[in-house]
């Protein structure tokens, strides 16, 4: 292989790789975002029944 294909093979890689770290991040703040959700709720629920 010439140099040229492994150094964008090399590129490929690293993009494919920080996607995947992108992914994983929005999958967290997904998380959070609903147990947030969910906690202000419960708070909410909680006030209206006093």
């Amino acid at each position: 292989m010439s140099k040229a294909v492994i150094a964008i093979l090399c590129i490929a890689l690293l993009a494919l790789s920080s996607c995947a770290n992108t992914v994983r991040g929005f999958g967290q703040d997904s998380a959070q975002t609903g147990h947030a959700v969910d906690s202000a709720t419960r708070r909410v629920l909680k006030a209206g029944a006093q």
